[in-house]
């Protein structure tokens, strides 16, 4: 049971869709999500500078274009398709088009709203997020909570990301749990907090035009880690999501309690894999970084169907 992953925000690198643009018919796939997402994901992809694709806005669709964009090449190369999906937060966007619970042209115009939508949330106070690596979890959450941090991501293989008030992250940097080291993200915002309320209500009124299908096939949820089965609900989840945490620890002991024999992490890849490599010992996992990573991505779902 192979499981296709999609990265969030803070994967993207400058340059890294520059590769994909080689394949037939990706310029053509990006202009129709660009249109979308109203957004240049060809410039962003290939010619722009780090700190401009850090900005939200600009950040999370060009991460879900190339989520899509790689999975549809590997669904050329193969007739193996895999068998579920998940998405890490605004990844959830590309998972839920790759289930069918609605269009890569719906999934296109709502990530470029969210994106918006925080962006515009970020700019009305100062926040951002930082990762806390190692410790005891209990502590490093008692330690958030006397911050007045949030625990926003979930990343498990001993990961928690801490959202809030700058200030309050530099003292959680300065003293940081015991045995755990903080390292600070560079993201606009303290996502998947109360500071994006505004932009849920944003992101609903735009989800609440779209049709929602049922998955065709099983979809993970970062809200519990538990697989949904109604489109209407996975709407739902991932409108709340902006400001709810990310679980994708439990989304791996969801994994594993399911039997999945493999990960396929799509571009920009390379964060989940690493996660899974911690959390999901002896499970393959293949992060299709470039165009050259489908050989070995086809593999393993031809393998896994043998």
């Amino acid at each position: 049971m192979i499981v296709a992953v999609f990265p969030g925000q803070g994967s993207q690198t400058p340059g890294f869709l520059a590769p994909w643009l080689e394949l037939d018919g990706a310029r053509e796939r990006l202009a129709a999500y660009s249109e979308a997402a109203e957004v240049d994901l060809v410039a962003a992809g290939t010619e722009w500078d780090a700190d401009r694709i850090r900005d939200t806005k600009i950040a999370q669709p060009l991460i879900v274009a190339a989520s899509l964009l790689s999975s549809a090449a590997l669904a050329s190369r193969t007739t193996t398709s895999f068998s579920g999906v998940a998405g890490h937060s605004v990844g959830e966007i590309a998972a839920l088009a790759a289930a069918g619970v609605f269009s890569e042209t719906d999934g296109m115009r709502l990530v470029g709203i969210r994106g918006r939508a925080m962006a515009e949330a970020a700019a009305l106070e100062e926040t951002g997020m930082s990762a806390v690596l190692g410790g005891d979890e209990e502590a490093v959450l008692q330690r958030l909570a006397e911050l007045d941090l949030t625990p926003a991501n979930y990343n498990g293989g001993g990961q928690i990301v801490a959202a809030g008030a700058l200030d309050k992250l530099a003292e959680l940097a300065a003293d940081a749990p015991e045995r755990a080291r903080v390292m600070p993200l560079k993201v606009a915002g303290a996502f998947h907090t109360r500071y994006m309320a505004p932009a849920v209500q944003t992101l609903r009124a735009a989800a609440s035009e779209v049709a929602a299908n049922d998955p065709a096939l099983p979809l993970w949820t970062n809200f519990d880690g538990s697989v949904l089965e109604s489109g209407t609900a996975a709407i739902d989840r991932l409108v709340a999501q902006v400001a709810s945490p990310v679980r994708w620890d439990l989304c791996m002991a969801s994994f594993a309690e399911s039997g999945v024999t493999g990960l396929i992490e799509f571009s920009p890849a390379g964060t989940l894999v690493g996660l899974a490599k911690r959390a999901l010992k002896g499970v393959p996992a293949v992060a299709v970084k470039t165009p050259e990573d489908l050989a070995a991505a086809a593999a393993l779902l031809e393998g896994d169907a043998e």
